[in-house]
């Protein structure tokens, strides 16, 4: 089976002004077409140039480059226009297509073109805040209804199905939820942990990075001052954080070790007592699937669409305002780890990929007895 993953923006970018990684190895995406390969598909991933490094790469799969076009009305790192995707759907049959998102220029003019091949993968939950929601409010309720009623959606959540089923007929959308992926052959589990806790995030403001630096220095000061705390990532709010981290007099028990590839990152987090999350604003986070797949429980506010499986599951605590008890808690009951590792299997990228050839075949099947 030939197959097109469609995702323009394979990280986050705060800005429109997107700062390349030198590597687009250590995103889900990348990982979901490796899963695709391992069973057998063939697989194009298509991406907007504004992400691909500047250093070239060799990958395992063909990789099309999409110029973005008209950046200054659809900003790259938010609404990429990449027309170019219409000659690389032409170029070739493919048997599935996937692409990211009901709002997005992208899935439009695929919805358009192909729609019996195509499956939009769907992650948000909430309008869009562009211009005050307006342009999102209209599409979903005008374009949506108009164009996307022959495509499957399949959700990357229960928030995201409920969502987008305000607007489309829920017989396009999938029973099945899909949410990201993490590969298995990468991060490993590990029961045994060491004395820190991990911080793996953007330093930006709406992850509120400083509310855990103070519920650190709780921990610290309550339960156990050898603790250390390991904060990979970077961004604009580094400085303000490290300066925060000597106000608190905490300094020496915090390691801003900065973004890490992914071959470095595994180990921590693998031999982390837990991974620590206080965001304001984000959807799926990749970043708590790999922390589960190692193993390593996670405590976070309920804003990710992931705290639901969390706490069903006691893969750690899902819960706002969580404090230096909740972290305390988490660091001596053993229990969130062995359920982190008998979890992690059902996180795989391969059985995501598996799902999805799925339901192209019943999609191919049920096209030929028509």
């Amino acid at each position: 089976m030939k197959v097109l993953i469609v995702n323009p923006i394979i990280y986050t970018s705060e800005t429109r002004q997107i700062k390349k990684a030198e590597t687009i190895k250590d995103t889900m995406i990348y990982d979901l077409c490796l899963a695709f390969l391992q069973e057998g598909a063939e697989v194009v991933l298509a991406v907007a140039e504004d992400y691909m490094p500047n250093i070239s790469e060799q990958y395992p799969f063909e990789v099309v480059a999409l110029k973005t076009k008209l950046k200054k009305v659809f900003p790259a790192n938010a609404l990429p226009f990449c027309p170019e995707i219409i000659k690389t759907v032409k170029s070739t049959h493919f048997d599935l297509i996937i692409t990211s998102e009901v709002f997005s220029l992208n899935s439009l003019m695929l919805a358009v073109s192909t729609p019996k091949n195509l499956i939009v993968w769907h992650e948000l939950a909430k309008h869009n805040r562009i211009m005050k929601k307006i342009p999102s409010i209209l599409w979903y309720n005008i374009v949506a209804r108009l164009f996307f009623g022959k495509t499957l959606i399949v959700p990357r959540s229960i928030e995201a199905r409920d969502f987008i089923s305000n607007y489309i007929p829920k017989k396009n959308i999938s029973d099945k939820i899909i949410d990201h992926g993490v590969n298995l052959d990468k991060f490993k589990a590990q029961e045994k942990k060491n004395n820190f806790f991990i911080v793996s995030s953007q330093l930006i403001s709406r992850k509120r990075i400083d509310t855990i630096l103070k519920n650190f220095s709780e921990y610290l000061e309550k339960y156990d001052k050898d603790c250390r705390l390991f904060i990979l990532g970077d961004g604009e709010e580094r400085k303000n954080l490290e300066l925060l981290s000597k106000e608190l007099h905490i300094e020496k028990n915090v390691l801003f070790k900065g973004r890490l590839p992914h071959e470095e990152l595994k180990d921590d987090l693998a031999s982390a007592m837990a991974m620590l999350v206080n965001t304001r604003k984000d959807n799926n986070m990749v970043s708590v699937v790999e922390s589960i797949a190692c193993g390593t429980p996670v405590i976070t506010s309920t804003i990710p669409y992931n705290a639901s499986y969390i706490n069903s599951h006691e893969l750690g605590i899902a819960k706002d305002n969580w404090n230096a008890d909740d972290m305390r808690r988490v660091a001596e009951d053993s229990k969130y780890i062995k359920n982190c590792i008998a979890y992690r299997q059902t996180l795989s990228c391969t059985k995501r990929a598996q799902t999805f050839l799925d339901m192209a075949d019943k999609r191919n099947h049920r096209k030929e007895v028509l």
